[in-house]
């Protein structure tokens, strides 16, 4: 079975290409990542997951544009609910170029970050199976978190500090962002 998976960088992919190798599966990638910001930070992780390909021979393909100028497009005046918006933005060309490569299924290394909206991330998988008709393979990831850490180490890849896009990014950096934030999601 032929697993196409949207791939968010190198450090993500290693847990998740290796267990699904690990249970038979063939994995190819798929780099569309048009959030991340800025340009420099767009190509380190270009940079580190060719690594991870050549090291684990893992093909994948690449979306090379970088996208900001699309994705702030959407998600300006919607920053607060912008995680939806970007998610979509990349698992929809996904399930499209799964279905033109002959996969079986589709999937997402976005499942393994416990710092991504999981739910949601499910939710429009599930919903984008039934639209397109190609299987949505579900798998929490999250379970392997530290030995993807762990892997990405002995790897020598680089490991991004932030999600990718510029406002988490500012997040990062912004004590005031952070604490409006943490009271908005205790409500």
């Amino acid at each position: 079975m032929k697993i196409f998976m949207h791939v968010c960088c190198g450090p993500c992919a290693a847990y998740p290409v290796q267990v699904l190798r690990d249970e038979g599966y063939e994995v190819q990638g798929y780099f569309i990542n048009p959030n991340i910001h800025p340009y420099r930070e767009f190509k380190r992780r270009l940079g580190a997951l060719r690594e991870l390909s050549e090291i684990i021979n893992f093909k994948v393909d690449y979306e090379r544009e970088y996208g900001l100028r699309s994705y702030l497009r959407q998600v300006v005046f919607h920053e607060d609910d912008r995680c939806p918006l970007c998610y979509a933005m990349r698992l929809r060309p996904t399930v499209i170029k799964a279905m033109a490569a002959g996969a079986d299924a589709f999937s997402t290394t976005l499942l393994y970050s416990r710092y991504q909206k999981h739910a949601i991330i499910k939710e429009q998988c599930e919903a984008l199976a039934v639209e397109f008709g190609i299987p949505f393979h579900y798998r929490d990831f999250r379970e392997g978190w530290q030995r993807g850490i762990d892997m990405a180490i002995e790897m020598d890849l680089y490991r991004q500090p932030y999600c990718g896009c510029i406002y988490s990014e500012q997040e990062r950096y912004d004590k005031k962002e952070r604490k409006r934030l943490r009271m908005r999601n205790r409500d």
